[in-house]
């Protein structure tokens, strides 16, 4: 199902990805209990970070990894924006369907950066690569993007689902109808492997706890 290209070895050999696979899941729009994780989370965000400088949660790990590696493509990392936006500015957690709120709940608590998959909407294998600057797709908001050389892409046997810079693909994105997911993690030079594991794990209890009956079918590390 995954496979991992020798470009990708060669140019990010410390890198690796987090392959999470969950079946039998719901994507309901509002949620008790989901939304009390939430604002648990804000509030444990505000109590540790809010009364400190902002320079100590950029340096927090593991968000240093992740501003090195958008730097070199003079980006910023848009999950620091976010935390920094609900620890300083009092901004909430955005109200989504479940299966992605659970995956920003994840991704705010632990800053690894993940994308999220409609599973029956990806034609065959899945595959991790590098850019060489020449490829597009579709992204979230449908317009037509290129990528940047040199940034990790997971693409199917029919095009691009995402890329660290610009995100993840259109065609696949979860909707109400969703009842397979894929959750990929991108976890760039600093971030272990263990991290990532744990991180595909507390997206499986959020997902669980919303759909107790949903299975996982897969979760994985893959280029450690």
């Amino acid at each position: 199902m995954i496979n991992v290209t020798e470009n990708f070895l060669t140019t990010y050999p410390s890198a690796h990805i987090g392959i999470l696979v969950m079946r039998d899941v719901e994507n309901m729009a509002a949620n008790s209990a989901l939304e009390a994780c939430k604002q648990e989370l804000e509030s444990e965000l505000r109590l540790r970070f809010a009364d400190k400088d902002a320079k100590i949660l950029d340096n927090t790990h593991p968000l240093p990894a992740y501003t090195a590696y958008y730097k070199r493509f003079d980006k910023t990392y848009h999950v620091l924006g976010q935390l920094k936006s609900i620890i300083y500015k009092n901004k909430p957690i955005p109200s989504v369907a479940s299966l992605v709120e659970s995956m920003f709940i994840a991704e705010l608590k632990n800053g690894l950066l993940t994308a999220g998959h409609d599973l029956d909407r990806i034609e065959g294998d899945i595959s991790l690569n590098v850019s060489n600057g020449d490829e597009h797709y579709q992204v979230m908001r449908g317009e037509d993007q290129q990528l940047k050389k040199g940034d990790m892409y997971i693409a199917d046997e029919q095009g691009i689902l995402s890329a660290i810079i610009y995100g993840p693909d259109q065609r696949t994105q979860i909707t109400s109808e969703t009842k397979s997911a894929l959750f990929t993690v991108y976890a760039p030079n600093g971030v272990s492997d263990e991290e990532v594991e744990r991180h595909l794990l507390d997206i499986c209890d959020l997902v669980q706890l919303v759909t107790p009956e949903a299975r996982v079918e897969m979760l994985e590390v893959i280029g450690k």
